[in-house]
């Protein structure tokens, strides 16, 4: 089966335990999703099956759109509900102030991404490292990164709870970026609640089908009909990409009746990005 759709991942489940009851549900075999969510957050999680999953680094995902929830005085190791070595006592405080505070963040921002993520180091993700106690590791492998708040809404304040509703760049942490929201309002916090609502275009739609010609950003050539260029895309064959007057180094979907490619054109020779992917 080749699928792509957006799946709403529950709380308190791995996003590969998921997509292994969603394998089942469908019964495949071959299957993965984009975007990786922590095991307490819950929403959209993009999933494809068969030959759609060569997809997902083409799509187009931010800006990534979350709701949250920021429990002033938590303390946490992973900055949420899991690894919670208690609450301090706040304070609390004017709504106005709270909104002040949210707006400060928007713009591009620096951080560090916590020690509990599935940040890469060294070949191992960062909570695995956590839990093994190995900190020096931790500590020289996490870099200070750059993230982007296109827009953050405040939505509630109920102390010691703020809830608002951010929409950030690819490689974002709103556990992060609610510890700094903590730190500006004079204390402590992590997150009780993470949804991500949306990955650029694509949000839950009851795990409608998605038509992969509508959500790949490129422009597409209609070749149906096309024999003649279809044998050589069929082949992978090279060609001169004055044939299909493409542009140098722009990607393009090449369409015919049956599959579909991805195409790109680098020092006057096309390069297959993605070749003879089934239309469902």
């Amino acid at each position: 089966m080749d699928r792509i759709f957006v799946a709403k991942k529950p709380l308190f489940i791995t996003s590969n335990g998921y997509l292994s009851k969603l394998k089942r549900q469908y019964n495949v075999k071959k299957a993965g999703f984009s975007g990786i969510l922590d095991p307490f957050a819950c929403g959209a999680l993009v999933v494809a099956f068969g030959q759609y999953t060569k997809l997902f680094s083409f799509l187009e995902k931010s800006p990534k759109v979350y709701k949250a929830t920021l429990w002033l005085g938590l303390q946490s190791d992973s900055l949420d509900l899991e690894n919670v070595r208690g609450v301090q006592e706040t304070k609390p405080l004017e709504q106005a102030r709270v909104k002040e505070a949210l707006q400060e963040f928007l713009g591009e921002m620096r951080f560090t991404p916590p020690h509990f993520s599935a940040k890469k180091i060294q070949g191992k993700k960062a909570y695995q490292l956590a839990r093994s106690g190995d900190l020096e590791t931790l500590k020289e492998g996490l870099k200070e990164q750059v993230m982007e708040v296109f827009k953050l809404e405040f939505l509630n304040y109920s102390h010691p709870f703020v809830s608002f509703k951010a929409s950030v760049s690819e490689g974002a942490y709103i556990r992060s970026l609610g510890a700094l929201i903590a730190q500006k309002l004079g204390c402590i916090g992590g997150l009780s609640y993470l949804e991500r609502i949306s990955e650029g275009r694509l949000h839950f739609d009851n795990e409608k089908a998605l038509d992969p010609l509508e959500i790949l950003p490129f422009e597409k050539i209609d070749l149906r009909g096309d024999l003649k260029i279809k044998e050589i895309i069929v082949n992978g064959k090279k060609f001169n990409p004055k044939l299909l007057k493409i542009s140098e180094n722009t990607k393009y979907i090449v369409q015919f009746e049956d599959f579909f490619s991805i195409i790109s054109s680098k020092n006057e020779n096309v390069q297959y990005l993605a070749n003879r992917i089934p239309l469902c």
